[in-house]
C-alpha cells in the first residue's frame, strides 16, 4: 500500500504517512503514481539526459570524420618504401573513424530513445553510461549523472510506468 499524497509506502496499521505526515484515509495498492506536480526523478531528469547524449553523439562525429578523412589522405603521408605503412596506415585510421561513428550512432539512439521514452533506451542508456565512466571528465561526469538517474530499482519502475503511458 502506498500514500495517496506522497506515493510512499505504508503499512496497514499506518494513520498518518512516515514521509509527508498526511493522515490516511485510503491507501492505494500498486506502485506509486506520481500527480503532475509531484513527478519523480526519472520524469524530471529524462529529457536533459536525453539532450545531453544527442549532444555527446555530435561531439563523438567530429574525430569520426577527422580520423576518416585522414584514413582517406594518409597515403600522402607516407613514404612510398614503407609499403605495410602505406597499407595499415589508412585501414586503421578508416578502422578507429567507424567505430567513433559507432559510438556516435549509440549515443544519438540513446537520446532518441530516450526523448521517445522507448522501452529498451534505459538499458542501452546505462550501458553507454557505464563506459562513458572510462572518459574522463565531461563523459564521466555524464555517466554518473546517467547512473543516478536510471540506475536505481525505483528508477526502473518508473521509467517502465513512463514507456506505458507514452
Amino acid at each position: 500500500m502506498f500514500c495517496n499524497s506522497c506515493g510512499g509506502p505504508l503499512q496497514p496499521d499506518y494513520r498518518v504517512c512516515p514521509k509527508c505526515g498526511s493522515p490516511i484515509q485510503g491507501a492505494v495498492s500498486g506502485p506509486p503514481t506520481y500527480p503532475p506536480s509531484r513527478q519523480g526523478r526519472v520524469m524530471r531528469h529524462i529529457q536533459p539526459l536525453a539532450i545531453l547524449w544527442i549532444i555527446v553523439g555530435a561531439f563523438w562525429l567530429i574525430p569520426a570524420v577527422v580520423m576518416t578523412v585522414l584514413g582517406t589522405v594518409a597515403r600522402i603521408f607516407i613514404p612510398f618504401g614503407d609499403s605495410i605503412g602505406r597499407t595499415l596506415g589508412p585501414a586503421v585510421m578508416h578502422l578507429m573513424g567507424f567505430g567513433f561513428l559507432f559510438v556516435a550512432a549509440a549515443a544519438f539512439l540513446a537520446g532518441w530513445g530516450l526523448m521517445q521514452k522507448r522501452p529498451w533506451a534505459r538499458t542501452l542508456t546505462i550501458v553507454l553510461g557505464i563506459l562513458a565512466l572510462f572518459h574522463p571528465p565531461v563523459a564521466t561526469a555524464l555517466g554518473i549523472y546517467t547512473l543516478w538517474v536510471l540506475l536505481p530499482s525505483d528508477a526502473a519502475q518508473e521509467y517502465t510506468q513512463i514507456t506505458r503511458t507514452a
